[in-house]
């Protein structure tokens, strides 16, 4: 699998450092929510993390584990990036969102922001619902890409130059996931696997 990589941009080691980074900062953010409405150890319940599947399966894995705290876990399935794709096709709601958000204090929890769609899509949804508090936590952020749907992030991890990546539950037409680094993919790697998607 490795030979399929054109390089590296952020190694295992510096993600990790990077993720307990921000389970510690944004554990300490909540915290201070809950204190402020005194709710003292009454706070089942009143943090939920809502990963966006299935990109951010591994990054939610380990922040949610750097986050000593009393926390839920809520999925919701959102297609952008269909089969051998490299650009975003739009948002589209695979599953729905949890409908239990008000009064709560909800992190979502998403791979990459690059067009925003699927995060502009699943905030605004999230936000419907009037929840105590709703903060947006990134991986990675294309500073330079072009928002079709602004969209405000809290907390980000890296970031990263508009290429395609994968790793680290990133994914190119479903494989390469379980790469421990955030990488590139070699052109002719992309072209091979695209010309097969279009056999079918």
């Amino acid at each position: 699998m490795d030979h399929d990589l054109a390089g590296i941009l952020v190694d295992e080691r510096a993600i990790a450092g990077r993720v307990r980074e921000l389970g510690a900062q944004l554990a300490a953010d909540l915290e201070r929510d809950l204190a402020r409405e005194a709710s003292g150890s009454d706070d089942f319940g009143k943090v939920v993390m809502i990963p966006v599947m299935t990109g951010a399966i591994v990054f939610v894995a380990d922040l949610i584990r750097a986050m000593p705290m009393r926390l839920s876990l809520k999925l919701v399935a959102v297609s952008s990036y269909p089969g051998a794709s490299v650009q975003s096709k739009g948002a589209k709601l695979a599953a729905e969102i949890p409908g239990d958000l008000a009064g709560k204090h909800v992190v979502v929890v998403d791979d990459i922001l690059d067009s925003g769609q699927t995060l502009g899509l699943v905030r605004e949804l999230i936000a419907a619902q009037n929840p105590a508090s709703l903060r947006v936590c990134v991986l990675l952020r294309k500073p330079d890409c072009v928002r079709v749907r602004p969209v405000e992030v809290d907390y980000v991890g890296f970031e990263i130059p508009e290429e395609f990546v994968v790793g680290y539950g990133l994914d190119f037409d479903g494989h390469y996931r379980n790469v421990p680094h955030i990488a590139t993919l070699r052109a002719e790697v992309v072209e091979r696997v695209r010309r097969r998607s279009t056999r079918g």
